[in-house]
């Protein structure tokens, strides 16, 4: 098996990591602090191919591949998981599903846009009362009598980016007798009359990250905007997780190593007891831990970005490997966050230090695009067969 990167995967990297450490990490703890939207590196990422890297030329984007994809998102994340979070919604919960189910006129129309930085895009299936339970969501589109346009009413909550995002991929109930077969996927254009934005929320990590909650009242959606067959709605939404959930592990790869390398470096300089802390056999135990953890995590999310560059052409899914990947990388990014605070001991837990903030932002990735208790029910019924 060989695990050398092409030339085209060390280029996105280096490319990534010069523009992350120099261009984000001298502002991610002021972003952190004051839940800013970092509009201006955003535009920047965007200009140099980040916001639509799988996404081909023709439609905007710098038509790479999967693996190019997850590298340039450790990179970014590992210097600030809420760019990170941008950047991932925009390639996989956006661009991602319109070019896999969308038609030419909308690939050209919506992820043209968004995939070379002018314009961002949003994901909104979660509502108030249906997060894991995604079938369970209430917001309707009805048909008009004459075919011409759905009219939308309801609420969806915790999207992010939907305080400044152009465009949104929803999920609305068509049919509601249908159960999830009654879900249908659209395209909105979020400067329409209809489509409410709400207060941004007060986040505990990846605060510069806006999320808010949006309001449909009455939206009028052209029928020409429906994405994907209608009733197939839930298909393409758990599709498009799939694939996100191997971004949100390379995501969470990268607040991980972050985690490690500040720990290793500390646990050098660190003396105690006329010695480094290094030397203490309990912090070897927590650097070896840290350190075969990051790197069985980042083998699960390169099997899976493989996978899914793989499925590309034939379409199939790629569940098993996007959560496995997923499930592993945010608990290990948990996991090397609190066992770097814990070397650091009270420097960790100062604002003065990025310790504190790693620990934040590592939790959302155990909890959003699926939680591990729902990556692990659906590992569990991929093998066994059972719902």
């Amino acid at each position: 098996m060989n695990f050398t990167l092409t030339e085209n995967q060390l280029m996105i990297q280096a490319a990534a990591r010069e523009f992350a450490q120099n261009e984000i990490a001298p502002i991610a703890a002021q972003f952190d602090a004051s839940g800013d939207f970092p509009k201006d590196t955003i535009a920047k990422a965007g200009e140099l191919g980040f916001m639509g890297v799988e996404v081909p030329e023709e439609y905007g984007g710098a038509g790479l591949d999967s693996i190019c994809y997850v590298l340039m998102m450790e990179e970014i994340a590992y210097a600030d998981a809420a760019h990170s979070t941008i950047v991932s919604v925009n390639n996989t919960l956006y661009n991602n599903g319109i070019l896999q189910f969308g038609t030419q006129e909308q690939k050209r129309r919506y992820v043209t846009p968004v995939a070379s930085g002018k314009a961002l895009g949003c994901y909104g299936l979660t509502e108030p009362q249906s997060g894991s339970d995604a079938a369970n969501m209430r917001t309707r589109a009805v048909l008009s009598a004459d075919g011409s346009h759905y009219l939308l009413n309801g609420k969806k909550s915790w999207i992010t980016s939907g305080p400044v995002a152009d465009y949104m991929v929803m999920f609305a109930v068509t049919r509601p007798e249908a159960g999830s077969k009654g879900i249908t996927a659209f395209i909105l254009d979020c400067n329409q009359p209809g489509f409410i934005r709400g207060k941004v929320e007060p986040k505990l990590g990846i605060r510069a990250s806006a999320t808010c909650e949006i309001e449909f009242v009455d939206y009028k959606i052209p029928a020409a905007n429906r994405l994907g067959e209608e009733g197939n709605g839930f298909t393409i939404a758990m599709t498009i997780l799939d694939q996100g959930r191997v971004g949100i592990a390379a995501q969470a790869n990268g607040i991980a190593r972050a985690a490690y390398d500040a720990a290793l470096s500390y646990s050098k300089e660190r003396r105690a007891f006329g010695a480094p802390i290094g030397s203490f056999q309990m912090t070897q135990a927590k650097i070896a831990d840290m350190k075969t953890r990051l790197s069985a995590s980042r083998l699960l999310m390169l099997q899976a970005a493989w996978a899914k560059q793989e499925a590309k052409a034939s379409g199939a899914r790629t569940t098993t490997e996007g959560s496995m990947a997923k499930l592993y990388a945010s608990e290990t990014a948990m996991f090397n966050a609190h066992a770097a605070l814990q070397i650091h001991g009270g420097m960790g837990y100062s604002k003065e230090m990025p310790l504190e903030r790693y620990f934040r932002d590592a939790k959302i990735t155990e909890i959003y695009e699926g939680t591990s208790e729902i990556q692990r029910m659906v590992i569990a019924r991929q093998e066994t067969g059972l719902r």
